[in-house]
This record gives C-alpha cells, structure tokens and sequence, in this order.
C-alpha cells in the first residue's frame, strides 16, 4: 500500500516509519521542513518526502494524489503560540480538505482516551480533532491512548526526572488519579496493524496496557525498577498554577506544556475494553517491562526519536533554512581559531558536546545560565540530547537547536532556543587543521546590546577556556 504519515519528525511518527517500511508499505512523508527530517537513516526505494504545512492551504497541493491509507499525527499542545485548540482543528480540516483530492480510503488517527465528563483542554482538543476527521469522506480509525511509556517520550522523561532527581516529593493530590499506560512499542504495533483492516473502519479504540495505576504507583514502581527509595507525599493545597510551575522547574518540560499537562492529569484515563489485541494478537507489556525496555534502548543507544526534539520554538516554525544562514550585518561576534592536535580527537569532542559531556569549561555557569533561562520561561539545560555521540539537523542539544551537522565537512551550527533579546548561533568547523568557533550574537534593540555586554566578560573566560579544551 502507499501510505501518506503525517507527523514525520514527531516521536510517534520517527517510530512508525521504519515498521510500516518494515512491512513493505510505500511511504510518503510530510514535513514542514525537509531539512529536519534525515531520510538517509531508511530505505530509500520506498520512501518519498513531501514538504507541506497543514496550517497554510497554499501547501496542501503537494499531497500525492494515489494514496490508499494516511495517518494523522499532528500534535499541536506544546505550541506557546495562539490557542493550540485552533490549531488543531484547523489542521485538521485542511487535512480533511487535502484528503478530499485524493484516493485515499483510510485514515488512521491516535488520539487521547475521552471517557471522563470533564475533559482537559488537551483531551477536548483530541475529540474535536477526531470529530473533524470524520466529517471526511474516507473510513476513519481511531485509536485512543492515554500514557505512552518509551525511550524519549514525554511520559517516560517526565517520571524518569522525578523519581531520579527527588528522593522525596512533595506532590499535588492529581498523583492519586488513575491511568493506563501503555509501552510505545504496544502503540506501534496498533497503529501498523490496522492500516487496511475494514472491521476497525469507522471505529475508534481505546489502547492502554494490561495495568491501571495512579501516577503515585507509577512514580514508586519505576524507582522499584530503578532501586531507588523515594517517598512521595501528596498535598491538596497545591494550585494547578503552582503545580505547573513545580513540573516546569524539576523536569525539562516548557511552561505551556506543564500546564496543559497538569490540566490532563486530574483527569482519569482508562481504557473501555475491546478486542482489537486479540484481533491483532498483541502481547501487552507491563508497565515494569515497558520501562526496562525504554532503559534496554537508553544505554545501547537506540533511542529512536525524542519527544523534545519534536518541540521547538515559534520562530523555528518556518523551517531551519531560514535560519543556516548566519547573519553578519548588526550582528555581534565571537569568532576563535586554534591549531588541533589531532582532527579526529576534536571531531569526537565536537560531536559528543552536551548533554552529560558538558561544554567542556566552566560547568557551573553553564547550569546557572539554563537555571536563569528556566526561571524566565526558557527551555533551560536538562533537555540534554538523545545520542551521546550522534547529531542530526533538528535535534535539541541543552538550550540549542542542531541547525547543520555535517561530519564529513566537519561543521556544527546550534542555534539558541534559550530566552534573549536577540538571536544566537554557536558554530565549530576544522579546517586546514584548525578548529574555528563563532559565537554570533544578533541583538534585538537596546535590550540585546546591554545584555552582549553584560555577558561580554563570562563569554571570553568560557570561549577562550572551550575552544582550547577542544583542541587538545
């Protein structure tokens, strides 16, 4: 079948792509920028790319016409801009509209299990994206989960913060709600199993794990798995503002995703029985084993795809070209040179930077830096990296953005997604055996001036004292 995916450069879709070309399937993928998605990690004799953004009509002519199956995976609850609500349904009809032009006779969609009266704005926006679909005049299946536990999911990263960095908790009384979560691995074989099985046409299914837990369980059972001793005491004073901020500020969640997420998760999500594991003879893993498995995949390296690098911010919006341009005019730079003792070494150093590594100089006002972006409603460090020693364009590294990551050219550019008036780009190229740093700096108004020059005595100590480090 040839299979249009939605939601490419998303965790979900990073996941999906590599079963359904497993499986022998012909698979177009939509992005809005082709330069953050790596198509040379897949096969290519069934693979096509098509640039197209569902929230500008202009582009939704780029969809291939001889479709058969297409997945929506489009997620818009982490957007800091404008309503996400809107977003979402907006998307959703011009997908509709773009489906219209085609030959397409399924769409399968994953959204958020809905049996509660009082529904999140988040699961709301689920329904309302669900219900737009199925206006559309193919056969809709929708597959419902709740939490989805996985190396680089949200979920996963959210507890793994918790438990690890907490040895007791002080926790809101939403700890005591009930969940099902559900191991990525469980989801995948959901969303490949029912690309073209007509019982499930028209029909929507819960998917969850053979468990029900409260998010307290959850929290404890993953420090079991981990052999950590943690206590967790539970408050019912705290706000759902204050509650935001606490999940903000120990985990590497932004500020308008901790509070959708609090919102959700007073809000219980249990699956209503069925038979589709039966159908599709799925094994469901324990939430034990979901973890171990998620643990297996961190420490052999095979994260596939990270919730955060699916998150970036507003200006990245319009794609990562605009944007590997490196701008001189008004622009204030810090640009060093230094002879390397060994161009592999300092390739390997380049390459490894971030993350647990660090950046080689002065570690503290690195962590003070991400702490002070946190407290201003920044991203901060602990979002960290996904491989230790591999970068792609469109990965998070700490507070940057991989914009360009050449290995053989032996070029990194990062741009800042860290709270400035202005904007920042950090780039490190060898060339003639030599290690080129530029720190470039484009400030907005007299604000990005000041701040250039308050900085100005930490940037020599940490980039004179870095690039040396690098080329040792």
């Amino acid at each position: 079948m040839k299979i249009l995916l939605t939601g490419t450069t998303g965790y979900i879709g990073q996941r999906l792509l590599p079963a359904l070309l497993a499986d022998g399937h012909q698979v177009a993928c939509c992005t809005r920028d082709k330069q953050r998605f790596d198509a040379s990690k897949y096969e290519q004799k069934n693979l096509s790319i098509v640039e197209i953004d569902f929230l500008k009509e202009d582009t939704l002519d780029s969809v291939p016409e001889d479709i058969d199956v297409a997945f929506y995976l489009i997620h818009s609850m982490s957007s800091s801009k404008g309503d996400f609500e809107s977003l979402e349904e907006k998307s959703a009809k011009n997908f509709v509209k773009a489906m219209e032009k085609t030959h397409v006779k399924q769409v399968i969609y994953l959204g958020g299990i809905v049996n509660d009266k009082q529904l999140s704005k988040h699961l709301r926006s689920r329904k309302l994206v669900e219900d737009t679909l199925g206006k559309g005049k193919f056969a809709l299946t929708t597959l419902r989960a709740g939490i989805i536990l996985g190396s680089g999911s949200a979920s996963f990263e959210i507890i793994r913060d918790l438990v690890e960095k907490l040895p007791v908790m002080v926790a809101p009384k939403w700890l005591n709600t009930k969940s099902q979560p559900i191991a990525i691995r469980n989801v995948i074989q959901f969303l490949k199993g029912v690309v073209g099985l007509e019982k499930t046409y028209n029909q929507h299914f819960d998917i969850g794990g053979p468990e029900i837990l409260t998010y307290k369980e959850m929290l404890l059972r993953f420090a079991q798995v981990r052999n950590l001793k943690r206590k967790i005491i539970t408050v019912p004073v705290m706000t759902p503002k204050l509650s935001s901020y606490w999940l903000y500020f120990v985990t590497s969640v932004s500020y308008s995703l901790a509070v959708n997420l609090v919102s959700s998760m007073s809000v219980e999500v249990v699956v209503e029985e069925n038979d589709l594991a039966k159908w599709l003879d799925i094994k469901l893993l324990t939430y034990e084993e979901a973890i171990r498995v998620a643990f297996d995949k961190i420490q052999n390296e095979e994260v596939v795809s990270s919730w955060i690098d699916a998150q970036a911010r507003n200006v990245l919006a319009g794609g990562i070209s605009q944007l590997s341009q490196v701008p001189t005019y008004g622009c204030f730079v810090d640009k060093r040179e230094k002879e390397v003792r060994s161009v592999e070494d300092t390739l390997m150093k380049i390459w490894t930077i971030g993350g647990d590594t660090g950046w080689y100089t002065s570690d503290w006002l690195w962590r003070f830096r991400g702490f002070l972006d946190k407290l201003f409603g920044g991203v901060g460090l602990r979002r960290g990296r996904k491989h230790k020693s591999a970068i792609f364009a469109g990965d998070s590294l700490d507070f940057w953005r991989v914009l360009y990551a050449n290995r053989e050219e032996k070029r990194l550019l990062l741009y800042a997604e860290m709270k400035l008036p202005g904007e920042a780009w950090l780039e490190f190229e060898i060339k003639d055996n030599k290690i080129v740093q530029t720190a470039t700096f484009r400030p907005l108004g007299v604000a990005g001036r000041a701040y250039w020059y308050s900085v100005l005595p930490f940037h020599g100590i940490i980039f004179r004292r870095m690039i040396n480090e690098l080329a040792k």
